[in-house]
């Protein structure tokens, strides 16, 4: 059994529940994040209750307008596409890593023009006193660590947390790195997209094919990671988005 190490990642897990994966390469895990761009976006999207049709994420990534829709719905598939692309850029170029610069690069684009900011931990911009929280339904709501001005305690849970993930097998710390990011809510909005995009440039650099949410699921998804922020037990959410992976 995986414990907590310390106060930063926020939950437990059970790692002997992950199987023990050979990883490929970054060049055959970036081709397959680039051929199946459309359907990322998609299934991300589709998380977000966005009402895009497949057919019309692919028509707007080919740079073509649909209309129909509210600029805000398209401006959150576009942003989506967007960041896709850069995490293959720094991927590509072995960029990517899981500290602060890369998290707060994918989150700027992610969030653009949705979040109450963009690009910063919460307390790092004009926006110190407001602290979010992650609604549950009839179980409540998941509170995160109050939004400070500078975000000195959100820094050093991130720091930690990251120095501890980094210990572990990368496709283990690929899968924890999403529900490390979803639990400790770093920014104001768009934290669990920006953690996949995480989730899955971590995969990506160590050989590992990327993971996506299908859209068919995402009812499961929402009721297990209510499960998650309520029973702080990461063990069946990284079940779950291990039987996600093309297999």
């Amino acid at each position: 059994m995986t414990t907590q190490p310390n106060s930063s990642l926020g939950f437990t897990w059970n790692a002997s529940m992950l199987p023990t994966l050979e990883p490929g390469n970054t060049r055959r895990a970036l081709i397959i994040y680039r051929q199946q761009l459309a359907s990322f976006v998609w299934d991300a999207a589709k998380l977000e209750n966005n009402p895009f049709t497949f057919v019309e994420v692919q028509t707007l990534l080919d740079g073509i307008t649909v209309g129909g829709h509210k600029l805000s719905d398209a401006e959150q598939v576009t942003n989506l596409a967007d960041s896709s692309k850069k995490l293959i850029e720094l991927v590509k170029n072995n960029k990517f890593d899981l500290d602060k610069v890369t998290i707060t690069l994918l989150h700027s684009i992610v969030a653009r023009n949705e979040a109450l900011e963009w690009g910063v931990f919460r307390g790092e911009g004009d926006e110190t006193g407001y602290t979010p929280y992650v609604a549950l339904g009839e179980r409540g709501e998941h509170n995160p660590l109050p939004t400070i001005p500078g975000a000195p305690e959100l820094n050093h849970v991130y720091t930690e947390g990251v120095k501890f993930i980094k210990t572990l097998p990368p496709y283990e710390g690929a899968l924890v790195m999403f529900l490390f990011g979803a639990l400790q809510q770093f920014f104001f909005d768009g934290n669990k997209r920006t953690s996949r995009h995480m989730m899955n440039g971590w995969l990506m650099k160590h050989g590992y094919d990327p993971i996506s949410v299908p859209a068919r699921k995402a009812q499961e998804f929402n009721d297990q990671m209510v499960r998650f922020y309520i029973d702080k037990d990461g063990t069946d959410m990284l079940m779950f988005l291990d039987n996600c992976r093309r297999k």
